[in-house]
């Protein structure tokens, strides 16, 4: 489906760093793990998808504070100090790296204050003309899917090599939801990943049925402060009543942006290198030969 592909970067070198041994190190030591497996990934996606443009979408605030005054345990636990991000010693000093690499291709690579890549891609792709590919490993991005559009995930959980495809119809039968209301059915069920608390007492099902029967979040809390007591599972209506100021909250944190002020930038998939020079120097210097020669290879073809 070729069109606009858009990276979850921090979920792909994440991935990348855990899946590539830190045995792959530079010439001076600096272990390149992340950097090299990034690289083969987009090598692979590339030449396998072959999309018309690509967009490598960044953190450049991975808590941003309307989620936090929202709902303060965002991602609490996976704070460092201050309101750093825990990442492991060495995969800190690749990710500049990583975004030399990127802007010596020639990639276009977003980030804006305030927001996480999530936003980023949320508002690359409802902006988006044609069909979208979003490559991650976070399934907070099936919200996107879209069959008409058509949006789909291309889901990185088993490896960049077995990726599994999610749309719509992949939704409703992994979760037995309509395929576009994900994001209602995740507020209810909340994420411990991400430090959502979700309404204490409803799991999985119990949110299925609840999106099912009424269609929307919005629905249910309208059939709820209406006193209806149809079609709410055995005590749910209850848990809903005593969860209903979180359930305020909690959408404008659950749902990524759709209105991220983007910058301009050229989103064609590059067919050879923006600076050639700065490419050859990042390859010398962190023995990135054979990762940088595939890539370049799946661009050019």
């Amino acid at each position: 489906m070729a069109g606009l592909m858009l990276l979850d970067t921090p979920s792909l070198y994440f991935r990348a760093y855990y899946g590539v041994p830190e045995s792959m190190k530079a010439p001076d030591g600096m272990p390149v793990n992340a950097v090299r497996g990034l690289i083969d990934m987009m090598a692979t996606l590339v030449r396998d998808h072959s999309p018309g443009e690509l967009v490598a979408c960044m953190d450049a605030d991975w808590r941003p504070a309307f989620r936090v005054a929202a709902i303060p345990s965002y991602k609490l636990h996976r704070v460092a100090t201050g309101d750093e991000e825990q990442v492991p010693d060495t995969l800190a000093p690749q990710v500049p790296v990583i975004e030399q690499v990127l802007d010596a291709l020639g990639v276009a690579r977003i980030g804006v204050a305030g927001y996480e890549a999530d936003d980023v891609i949320g508002t690359c792709a409802v902006r988006a003309a044609g069909a979208v590919d979003i490559v991650t490993g976070d399934r907070d991005l099936f919200q996107l899917v879209d069959d008409v559009k058509p949006c789909r995930v291309l889901y990185t959980i088993k490896g960049i090599r077995n990726i599994q495809v999610i749309d719509e119809a992949a939704v409703a039968a992994k979760y037995g939801i309509p395929g576009r209301t994900y994001a209602d059915f995740a507020t209810l069920r909340g994420d411990p990943s991400d430090g959502l608390p979700g309404v204490p007492g409803v799991g999985e099902k119990t949110a299925a049925a609840l999106i099912t029967r009424f269609g929307s979040l919005t629905a249910v809390l309208e059939a709820l402060d209406s006193g209806a007591t149809d079609g709410f599972p055995a005590g749910s209506r209850n848990r809903l009543l005593a969860a209903r100021e979180y359930l305020t909250v909690a959408p404008a944190v659950v749902q990524v942006a759709h209105d991220v002020p983007l910058p301009d930038a050229d989103l064609t998939l590059p067919a050879k290198p923006r600076d050639p020079e700065a490419l050859v120097a990042l390859s010398d210097r962190y023995d990135l030969g054979g990762p940088l020669n595939r890539l370049l290879t799946a661009l050019a073809g």
